[in-house]
């Protein structure tokens, strides 16, 4: 009897047997060979062949022909089966049957696709910088400092100089990447104390460089020097200047009064406990209860409900009625926090307190006019939320609320003040009606980041201290309670540390 080849004592049929079977349960089959793309996997590009005791197994796709002898199986669970293959001369190596379907396949899957990014950085890198040396090349985690696996981050050395760098994967997120880049940058300049670490290098896929390069303009160039490049999908890498990107992406509506005597008919509505009316610059008014819309002026009609509007109608009214009044027990600041409304939509409750005290805030600053959403961002919801107010003097302040820690807050926050500069510096707020009766001041806006003061993420002095010195940031941090009362408990202008 001719003797199996095994490992794990299965022979070829049991292991062609187990093959089968995980392809037959698994709901999204992929292949995955360490180094290689992952490869989706149907009946069309996959296939067993067995010959006496040799089984080969061939995938294919567009640009690539596998074709492994399958010696064993090494570890065998639902979501991956973990395959013993002979590779180019006779060399023993892995290749793994996922469910994409499955958490870990899923997992798996996405870092195998890191990896596979990871050394295309590294060509990047190569070509860009032929005469360093690259120090570190990672894709892992680091939670204690905030730096993510998504991107691959490097770092290059020549002699006692030195360069941060991190790239962007094509489905990555390109909004994010300045972010990390930069808290990158500062951690190696506190890791590596003999070097001069220059600058920051970012590679981005091509078409997509428009925001970061915005972005870039407004950083510091005595604090580090930068360099943007973009690839294409054949790797053929160019330097983008920012300077090129001169139109920003950015749009003010006119802005339009609310109808005089608009709420007339629906008064009692408009005047119920906790109900506040909010004029839009679309001319509508939004009533709402601590943050949360449930309904709004239009003309003379009234539109309401929470996830649905209806057109009002008299016999509406007791319904109206009741829903903003279980809004106002379910918002109270003395509620169940286990509720849902009571935990929905955190950011529009922080607005709320900060509109109705923005003098609490900042004594500089005007009640009214305070403008939310203006100018607008395209893409929908961003997070956090903006404000657009103007002190006693005629200077805007961009005001960015988050009620919960978010690593990005500085650099969303700077695309808003971007916009906004943008506008200002055409005179197009005056033009379109914001700010009636109050002459602007051509200065610069200032950047307000507001939130609870335990909320602050801790990198954000690493990413403002990049900030060019003609951007006047002020973090405000506020009393945990803030549901109760806004109460400021301290007050860090740019980079400055409590």
């Amino acid at each position: 009897m001719p003797s199996a080849s095994r490992t794990g004592g299965r022979s070829a049929a049991e292991i062609r047997a187990a093959i089968e079977a995980f392809l037959a349960n698994a709901k999204e089959p992929a292949l995955l060979e360490p180094g290689e793309e992952l490869m989706p996997l149907s009946a069309e590009n996959f296939h067993l062949e067995s010959r006496g005791e040799r089984l080969t197994l061939q995938a294919w796709d567009r640009t690539r022909n596998l074709t492994r002898r399958v010696t064993g199986i090494q570890e065998e669970a639902a979501a991956r089966l973990e395959l013993v293959v002979e590779r180019f001369a006779k060399r023993e190596g892995r290749m793994y049957l996922l469910d994409l379907a499955r958490r870990s396949g899923a997992d798996l899957g996405r870092r195998s696709g890191r990896l596979v990014f990871r050394e295309r950085f590294r060509l990047f890198l190569h070509r860009q910088f032929p005469e360093w040396n690259l120090a570190e090349l990672s894709a892992e985690p680091n939670l204690e400092f905030s730096l993510s696996p998504s991107y691959p981050r490097a770092f290059l050395r020549h002699g006692q100089h030195g360069w941060a760098a991190i790239a962007c994967p094509p489905d990555g997120d390109v909004g994010a990447i300045l972010s990390f880049g930069l808290i990158w940058l500062a951690y190696l300049r506190q890791r590596e104390r003999r070097v001069t670490v220059e600058g920051l290098a970012i590679y981005l896929p091509e078409r997509q460089t428009r925001a970061t390069a915005l972005r870039l303009l407004c950083l510091n160039p005595e604090a580090a020097r930068y360099e943007l490049f973009s690839y294409t999908e054949q790797d053929y890498v160019v330097r983008v200047d920012p300077r090129d990107h001169g139109n920003v992406d950015s749009r003010l509506e006119p802005c339009r009064r609310p109808a005089p005597n608009i709420a007339e008919t629906w008064q009692e509505i408009a005047g119920l406990p906790g109900v506040e009316q909010i004029p839009r610059h679309d001319g509508r008014t939004s009533l709402r209860v601590r943050g949360i819309e449930f309904a709004e002026l239009a003309g003379g009609e009234l539109w309401f409900g929470i996830r649905e509007r209806r057109p009002a109608l008299d016999y509406h009214r007791g319904e109206i009625a009741r829903l903003a009044e279980e809004l106002d027990r379910a918002r109270s600041p003395e509620a169940d926090r286990e509720s849902a409304l009571y935990r929905q939509y955190p950011e529009a409750w922080l607005e709320s307190q900060v509109r109705a005290q923005i003098e609490k805030l900042d004594p500089s600053l005007a009640p009214e006019p305070i403008y939310g959403q203006v100018p607008a961002f395209a893409g929908g919801e961003r997070g956090i939320m903006d404000l657009l107010a103007v002190d006693r003097r005629g200077r805007l302040a961009v005001v960015e609320l988050k009620a919960s820690a978010d690593l990005h807050l500085p650099m969303q926050a700077l695309d808003y003040w971007i916009r906004v500069k943008w506008h200002l510096d055409r005179g197009e707020f005056t033009a379109a009606g914001y700010f009636p009766g109050i002459e602007l001041r051509p200065k610069p806006p200032r950047l307000l980041l507001v939130s609870p003061s335990l909320e602050f993420h801790p990198s954000s002095e690493s990413v403002l201290a990049f900030f060019a010195p003609e951007i006047d940031v002020e973090r405000i941090g506020l009393g945990m309670d803030w549901r109760r009362k806004v109460q400021v408990v301290f007050r860090l202008n740019g980079a400055e540390r409590a």
